[in-house]
Order: C-alpha cells, then structure tokens, then sequence
C-alpha cells in the first residue's frame, strides 16, 4: 500500500465525496469500510474518537469541516429522502438506493458499494455510523429519528458548525491534564487524561423548562451511599401533586418529612395546601430506590447542581436523555468515580467497591480537585471520528429547535 498523507481539509473532503479510496487513506478516516458479508455479525462497530471534544485537534478538525460542508453544499449538498416504509436489513426497494446515496454523500457508507436496491449489512453499517455521528441508537435501521436527521439541510448543519466553532475557540486552551466534560446537548460526560478520552458516559441532564446550567468548576468530594434532601422545587412542582393522587409514594420511596420538632407523618400533612413547603423531605440511603443512587459527585456552584447515580439506569438507553431538574446523571458510575479518584491514595477500585456495598454514608475528598466544565456544543469534529452533530435542545443556537431525539428509535416511520 502506498504512504499516502492526507491534510485533514482533504481527509474530510474525502469522506464527504466519497471520492477517496479507502486504501489511500489513513486509518481514522475509513469510517465507512464495512468488511462483513450479508449476514456477518460484526455489525455493531462503529468508530469512536479517542480526542477530546473541547481540544485543539478539535477545533481544527471543526474547522475544516465547516469548510468541507461549504464546499459539499456548493455542488448541491444531500437530498430530502422520501421514504415510506421502515427500512432494515432485508428491505428492498428504491428507498434503499436512495439512502446508500445519501449515506455515501456524508462519508457514512463507502462509494464502492454501489447502489443496490438490497439493504444489506454495508447499508446498516453505514447506517449505523450515521446514527453515532447524531447522538441516536445505533440500530442500524431507518427509523424516524434517523430520517428526520438525514433530512436537515445543509445550510442548518454549516450555521450549526460555525455557530459551534466559535463554542470551541473559548475552550481551545489549557483545561488541565485531567479534567471532565459534560455535553449538556449530547446528554454525556467524558473524562479526559493526557489529552486523550479516558471513559465516555451517556447522562441524564436537565428538562427544557430546568435547564442544567453552563459552569466552570472543579470536583472536591464524593458521598458514598447518600440521602437526598428534596429541593424546595421539586417539592412543589412535583412531590405535592404526587402526593394528592399517591398518598403512600413517600412511605414507599423512604422519603421522610422533617419539621421544626422532629419527623412529620405523611398523613398528618394537608396536601390541598402549600404547607409541605415548610418541611424539609429527606430519602434514605439506598442505591435501588435513592434518586442519587449509590454516589452523589459534589460541586462547589451557585447553581446547586452535582452530578449523580441513579437507580433508573434504563433512561441510559434513550435517545432523550433531558430528564432532570438540573443535575447530571451518569452512566457507569463506577468507572467514573474511579477516575476522579484515580490520584487519591486509598481509593482503587476494590475500596469503591466495598464503600458501596457497606451501605454507609462514607466521603471521599479527592486529593487533586479535577477541573469539570458544563458545556453547550451541538456540533463539533475529531480527526479520528468524523462531524458530530446534536439537537439543539435549549434553543441557545438560536436557529430553531430541531427535536429529533424526542423520535423515539424504534418507532416505525
């Protein structure tokens, strides 16, 4: 094979037109080389990049795609895909050629394929590679929330990238050998060392209406096996209403009600009123039925959010993942906090381990605070993992919400 280098305006370039061949490319850039057969069960892989998301390489690779999408949308950019069916592995049809077109024109599916009426598995690859590109389940099947993807123009992904890019210079600098992210748009956290991805997190964040905030912070301190005192919005958006159609839901979720002279009985309370806004509610420890789960991730802000377990891991397995009052939930926590105590002495994985399941409320001050930033990117690019893009779920684009999330991935078109 010959040593053919690429800049990473041509990398790009490449990918879009799919004019490149696979073998004159360096391995990052292949993105869309599918080996397996038909029915090969390799189908799952799909490219994740290793560099950070608020980094240099980044930011350069952000630009160059801005430059490359502008050059895409001068010779006509993608089609609208009129679809009617639900197309997965077996379909047949013109809808399928028109979305290995589709794929092929974003890099997403390799050119030599050809345009076969067959969804095949290089179809679902492709397919798949899209869907990680937006944020969605990689299924590899077309379904709403994918169509609805592939159809926004253009012109809204290049205003989307250069409205980012801009996001991206501010945190182009020196964020620390080991620091946090958290993408409020892509509902996720990645950990970063040594200027590369350490671990990746899908997250819960905040509704619409209880935005997580933008911050600059750093992490001091994890409770093992903490309550959760109910904050005083929750307590009447949300718990008093609950408490009007489910008399028992406190006593069933170990929620206790502290007044002025000690514990107040549920019953004892008039739900028709504003009284229970005058007690303090605080839920027991326990990883299975606590809102925090087994870990609460304390930071320091004005804001008074954290980051946190949760025993409701299956929202993890959303595509809209803006299920909160403000806080950060976060998948795999374990492997999370592990990392945050990676410089502590005495905290291995075997201690975190035990902290746990002793079931007792243990603190943890974290020996280097690790710096942790809230952020607000809908679009950005990595050398290695081609152009991300996110619903712009806060309307802070300011080019109009675009819920494609809110499609849920497995409705049939």
């Amino acid at each position: 094979m010959p040593n053919i280098s690429l800049t990473r305006r041509e990398t790009v370039l490449a990918l879009l037109s799919g004019a490149a061949a696979s073998a004159s490319l360096p391995a990052f850039a292949r993105q869309a080389e599918w080996r397996q057969s038909y029915d090969a069960g390799a189908r799952n892989v799909v490219l994740r990049s290793s560099t950070p998301m608020l980094s240099p390489a980044a930011l350069a690779a952000t630009e160059q795609a801005i430059a490359s999408y502008r050059d895409l949308a001068a010779r006509g950019g993608w089609p609208m895909l009129q679809v009617g069916d639900r197309l997965a592995v077996g379909s047949k049809g013109q809808g399928v050629v028109q979305l290995r077109q589709r794929l092929i024109i974003t890099g997403d599916l390799d050119a030599s394929v050809g345009t076969s009426p067959v969804f095949d598995s290089y179809v679902e690859g492709g397919v798949r590679q899209f869907q990680a590109r937006v944020g969605l389940s990689t299924t590899g099947s077309l379904n709403r929330a994918t169509l609805a993807a592939l159809n926004v123009p253009i012109d809204r992904r290049i205003r989307q990238l250069e409205t980012n890019v801009v996001r991206l210079r501010t945190w182009s600098g020196n964020l620390g050998n080991r620091y946090v992210v958290a993408n409020i748009p892509a509902a996720a956290v990645e950990t970063v060392e040594n200027g590369h991805v350490a671990t990746r997190h899908a997250a819960g964040v905040g509704k619409i209406d209880r935005q997580s905030p933008l911050l600059q912070t750093k992490i001091p301190e994890i409770n093992f096996n903490p309550t959760w005192t109910v904050p005083a919005s929750i307590i009447r958006k949300d718990l008093i209403p609950k408490m009007r159609k489910e008399p028992n839901y406190l006593t069933e979720n170990k929620i206790r009600i502290i007044g002025p002279n000690g514990e107040i009985a549920p019953e004892r309370v008039n739900w028709n009123s504003d009284e229970a806004t005058r007690y303090t509610f605080r839920q027991d420890p326990g990883g299975e039925f606590n809102s925090l789960g087994f870990v609460r991730i304390n930071i320091p802000s004005p804001h008074g959010v954290y980051m946190h377990d949760t025993p409701a891991k299956g929202i993890f397995g959303d595509d809209f993942r803006f299920v909160s009052s403000g806080c950060i939930r976060v998948q795999n926590v374990r492997d999370y906090i592990t990392f945050l105590l990676k410089e502590t002495p005495g905290w291995d994985r075997a201690r975190i381990d035990e902290a746990i399941q002793s079931g007792e409320r243990i603190n943890a001050r974290i020996a280097n605070p690790v710096p942790c930033y809230w952020v607000y990117i809908t679009a950005w690019a990595t050398p290695d993992g081609g152009v991300q893009f996110r619903d712009d779920i806060y309307n802070k684009d300011g080019l109009g919400p675009v819920p494609v999330a809110r499609l849920e991935g497995e409705q049939d078109i």
